[in-house]
């Protein structure tokens, strides 16, 4: 599956890692022209597996122009991120998520 930068995209949280701030099951709204800082939630695509996207927190970003980010999940015993397969190129990155719009009870605004 070929993933290509959208302006916005959807995204549901599938799995533990990103525990307690999002859910499984939480539906993002993701922007695909912000550029991803340290702190935020991003849509990434699985180094991996090209038809897996993974919803993950930027830890730190290339400052040498490398265009290499490194992600990882708030749960670390629940997740796979650069810990198992290292800093993933920024082109990987399909956006910043902004936005929590399901479940209702918990919509809003996500903060880095």
């Amino acid at each position: 599956m070929t993933h290509r930068r959208a302006p916005l995209r959807r995204v549901t949280v599938n799995g533990d890692s990103m525990r307690p701030g999002l859910e499984p099951g939480d539906r993002l709204l993701v922007v695909g022209f912000l550029r991803p800082r340290p702190g935020d939630v991003v849509a990434v695509v699985d180094p991996r597996d090209a038809g897996r996207v993974l919803v993950k927190r930027v830890a730190a970003v290339d400052a040498s122009g490398g265009g290499l980010i490194t992600v990882l999940g708030d749960f670390p015993e629940a997740s796979t991120d650069s810990r198992t397969f290292g800093a993933v190129d920024r082109s990987l990155v399909l956006g910043r998520a902004v936005y929590r719009y399901w479940p209702e009870g918990r919509r809003g605004r996500l903060q880095g």
